[in-house]
């Protein structure tokens, strides 16, 4: 018995002295987090907490040890009896917490006590990197774990952070709580945004914008079904069309749209060739045919019978062309629902609001923050602010017009080049917070935090700081990639009992993230200046990519009748299933002069005038008036140059077939009305106006 007694202390003494080893030397390293099942950010925060506690279960193996090495045998079984009840009832007290798996270095994910363990995948889930503030790249994941300690019902009611300081923002990820969530000016801004757009939805009004239908309104039930189908058909209408488009622009197409066809199922019995007409000078012709296709599939769906998903994963699931932000849109806007709506004009609004610097089209990781916020974001303004000040989760209009009051924020006023002074909830703004410390010239430092490559943010990438500020990407990109911050920092003191909390109390005299701007005056000219300038860096600017330059060969036939030969492209890739004059893409690897790109033009239109394969049928005359011109025309990605010339042929001129790009002969009066590109029409512009010279 006695040697099975010291046997169990020496074992309870060895495993004490590896969670001391734990607690206090590896607490906030890669071996730390796993054992205890520790996010990198709340490691950092509680590494004192974790000495302290690891220097009390060093007590306990001293004294184990103490009692196998006490000589007297009696007194050396007090001992060892006294620490290891002492070891008993830590054991039975923690037993609800502590990981059963703290010697095999299992990773887990912090979960809250409420949620239930998600199973584990077998795949290796896909990560995004983003750079740390040591220049260097490590993976980023923006998990579940993540948004809950950001966005959960418990973020909106702890304490949040103060505003960093410019330049070295030294922050943790918990500085990206939402003010726009917080319990004290979280409701004031999310009123001020509402009642912000309702004052200029008047003054710049579109015809999409519409009452929401509320049900209890209309209560024939076949009445608020053709209301609910023919609202929802108007706002993905609209949603896809300006999708790339300017809103003036839009305007007209989307009238005209409604006007030839008013309902879903008008545009399901169009044909597709007027449909693509419609769309003509809007491009990305593609998203014509998806709709087109789109709105038969409604149509012809027993289920919906015209009428559109109300929920924004039916959306996305069964109506096709339709991702998640198109989905979100309709479900806020037409059926009242609390789901988040994000395009590129709230990656950026919300990208400062957050205080977020990273890459808002490329970084995965910063792209789910985002619309985990926005998620967030909509079901409290869905829920919590009513009129009436009641707390409701029934479909309202309030998630439709936060929706859209964030959208326009972003396309008039929190552009790239933002107007900070006219913005309604600069109280929530992370990024005006940090540009009024940089105006003040702030001299305190900030405080330090240790060990920056697992404590530093996982979504901000490096922020530079120089003596000009410029919403050039050029100047983004170059610091960026210039190599590291060099932080000022200072050690950190002994942990408070506020520290203990995890919450930090705002200095005497500092700016409080739960008030308003820091000054309560109107700011000088100056001061907005150098806020401006600030919000201008965020988000980063991603680095564009070369676009590819092309030359083809258009040719206009014209047979002595007058009519003119055009072919379809191909029904896939760009310019989908439009018309336009015979053309050949020239390789790029040559660079013909204008001879020899007349020579290739009269080659090609030789090959297309062969006549049916097996006939002995003379070739028909061709006769080149030349080159009339070029037209440059710039797609997203590719700087197309367009080399037009005329051919004039006999009437008996044949047309080889081809069933990939069918050819018809049209008449010159009829060349307008065919669905062809913006491009392919100044070209025609071009030999009308070469015609009228000749």
């Amino acid at each position: 018995m006695p040697l099975f007694s010291k046997l169990a202390t020496g074992a309870v003494g060895a495993i004490h002295v590896y969670i001391v080893v734990l607690e206090m030397f590896l607490w906030d390293t890669p071996r730390g987090h796993k054992a205890f099942k520790l996010a990198p950010d709340f490691a950092t925060k509680t590494r004192v907490l974790a000495a302290n506690q690891g220097l009390y279960n060093g007590f306990l193996a001293a004294g184990l040890f103490w009692g196998l090495a006490q000589p007297v045998e009696e007194f050396a079984a007090q001992i060892r009896l006294f620490f290891l009840g002492c070891v008993g009832v830590a054991g039975v007290y923690g037993a609800a917490t502590a990981s059963r798996k703290i010697l095999s270095g299992s990773d887990f994910e912090v979960q809250d006590d409420d949620s239930r363990p998600e199973k584990p995948s077998r795949k290796r889930p896909k990560i995004a990197t983003a750079s740390t503030a040591s220049g260097s790249s490590r993976p980023v994941k923006f998990d579940s774990s993540l948004s809950r300690s950001l966005f959960a019902q418990e973020a909106r009611k702890a304490t949040k952070e103060e505003t960093c300081l410019p330049p070295s923002r030294q922050h943790s990820i918990l500085y990206h709580r939402p003010l726009l969530l917080d319990e004290q000016v979280g409701s004031r801004g999310r009123k001020a945004l509402l009642s912000w757009f309702d004052s200029v939805s008047q003054s710049r009004s579109m015809p999409w914008r519409k009452a929401w239908v509320d049900p209890k309104t209309i209560s024939d039930p076949a009445e608020l079904r053709k209301t609910l189908e023919k609202r929802a058909y108007e706002v993905w209408i609209s949603e896809i069309m300006l999708q790339q488009t300017r809103v003036a622009v839009v305007i007209d197409y989307w009238s005209r749209w409604m006007a030839k066809w008013p309902t879903i199922h008008d545009l399901a019995a169009a044909k597709p060739e007027d449909v693509l007409s419609a769309w003509s000078g809007l491009g990305y012709y593609s998203r014509a045919t998806r709709i087109h296709e789109a709105a038969k599939l409604a149509v012809g769906d027993p289920d919906m019978d015209g009428l559109l998903p109300s929920s924004a994963k039916d959306l996305e699931a069964k109506i096709p062309g339709v991702g998640r932000y198109t989905a979100g849109a309709i479900s806020c806007i037409v059926f009242g629902r609390a789901e988040p709506m994000v395009d590129g004009n709230v990656l950026r609004v919300l990208s400062r609001q957050l205080g977020i610097h990273g890459n808002i089209k490329t970084g995965k990781a910063v792209i789910d923050a985002i619309w985990a916020a926005a998620d967030a974001m909509v079901k409290a303004t869905s829920e919590l602010d009513s009129v009436d000040g009641e707390t409701s989760s029934e479909p309202n209009d309030r998630p439709g017009r936060w929706g859209q009051a964030l959208m326009e924020l972003g396309s008039t006023i929190c552009t790239l080049n933002p107007n900070c002074s006219q913005c309604p909830i600069t109280a929530t703004c992370r990024v005006y917070k940090e540009g009024e410390l940089k105006a003040s010239k702030s001299k305190e430092k900030p405080k330090r935090i240790a060990d920056i490559e697992d404590a530093a943010c996982i979504l901000c990438e490096p922020f530079e700081d120089g003596e000009r500020d410029s919403d050039d990407d050029s100047t983004q990109d170059k610091s960026r990639s210039t190599g590291t911050n060099k932080i000022e920092a200072r050690q950190g003191k002994q942990a408070t009992l506020a520290a203990f909390a995890f919450t930090r109390k705002p200095a005497k005299g500092a700016s409080s993230s739960s008030s308003p701007s820091a000054t309560s005056a109107a700011p000088s000219k100056a001061t907005m200046d150098t806020i401006t300038a600030h919000a201008r860096r965020f988000p980063v600017k991603a680095i564009k990519k070369a676009v590819r330059e092309e030359e083809t060969l258009v040719c206009a036939i014209r047979r002595s009748d007058g009519q003119y030969l055009i072919h379809r492209r191909p029904l896939k890739g760009l310019l989908a299933g439009l018309w336009e004059f015979p053309s050949q893409l020239l390789e790029q690897s040559t660079k013909p002069d204008k001879r020899k790109r007349e020579q290739l033009a009269m080659g090609y239109v030789s090959s297309l005038l062969g006549g049916s394969k097996g006939t002995k049928k003379k070739p028909t005359r061709i006769s080149c008036a030349g080159e009339l011109g070029s037209v440059p025309w710039l797609f997203s990605h590719i700087k197309l140059t367009m080399h037009v010339f005329l051919f004039e042929v006999g009437d008996d001129a044949e047309v080889t077939g081809d069933e990939e790009q069918p050819r018809r002969w049209v008449a010159g009066s009829d060349v307008d009305a065919e669905s062809m590109g913006t491009g392919m029409r100044k070209c025609w512009e071009m030999v009308n106006n070469a015609l009228k010279e000749l």
